[in-house]
């Protein structure tokens, strides 16, 4: 039986020689694996659809024996080509990615995750890479898991809690107008990766390159 959706990839590696293994975030089937079969080689139909961040509506054939389905077809929507030309945008955009396959389970139907997703690729693409990207997505993600922090219930200086009060609750484009000092970017920084590691267990080590070193 064959299936379609819409999808994000949010990650590839090669399987052999000419074949490639293309991970998924899709609204409505969740985090999906395919094998996409002779991607690799020259004139493959494949050729130049199935890079990172690409916005696409795709086919498969579902397997019975394993999570990893066949590609059929694919349909290019966005390439996000702005994310490739910015080192900084690109480890942000990765480091979320990531974020997601460690948080989420595979086939979970998730239409907001997709939607966070979708809302901070097309906001890099328009701003700089600043902390408090990572923060609010961090803060948005852990809502959506129902781990949301309580910044009355913390030990945050009163401006920090205000700006977390104010990355949880505004949507991207609200969000560039916020100008946090030096001191509210590190003290948010230190609570996050504390919290992070309390309900995850570790801390993603792309976190450190995401928010700049």
């Amino acid at each position: 039986m064959i299936e379609t959706a819409a999808g994000l990839v949010l990650r590839t590696r090669p399987l052999t020689e000419t074949s490639l293994i293309v991970h998924w975030l899709t609204p409505n089937l969740g985090r999906v694996g395919t094998v996409a079969k002779g991607a690799r080689r020259p004139k493959s139909p494949f050729r130049g659809k199935l890079d990172l961040f690409y916005l696409a509506d795709f086919s498969f054939s579902r397997s019975r024996r394993s999570e990893l389905h066949t590609l059929r077809e694919v349909s290019v929507r966005e390439t996000h080509s702005r994310l490739r030309e910015d080192l900084g945008r690109l480890q942000q955009a990765s480091y979320c990615a990531a974020l997601i396959e460690r948080t989420t389970e595979t086939e979970a139907t998730m239409p907001q995750v997709f939607g966070l997703m979708i809302g901070l690729l097309r906001h890099l693409q328009g701003q700089p890479p600043q902390p408090q990207t990572i923060f609010a997505f961090e803060l948005k993600l852990l809502t959506e898991l129902g781990l949301k922090p309580d910044p009355a219930r913390s030990d945050l200086y009163p401006g920090t809690r205000l700006l977390m009060s104010a990355l949880l609750e505004n949507d991207w484009p609200m969000l560039e107008r916020l100008r946090p000092s030096d001191g509210q970017i590190r003290e948010l920084r230190q609570f996050l990766h504390g919290f992070l590691q309390y309900h995850l267990g570790s801390v993603l080590k792309a976190r450190a390159g995401a928010l700049g070193g």
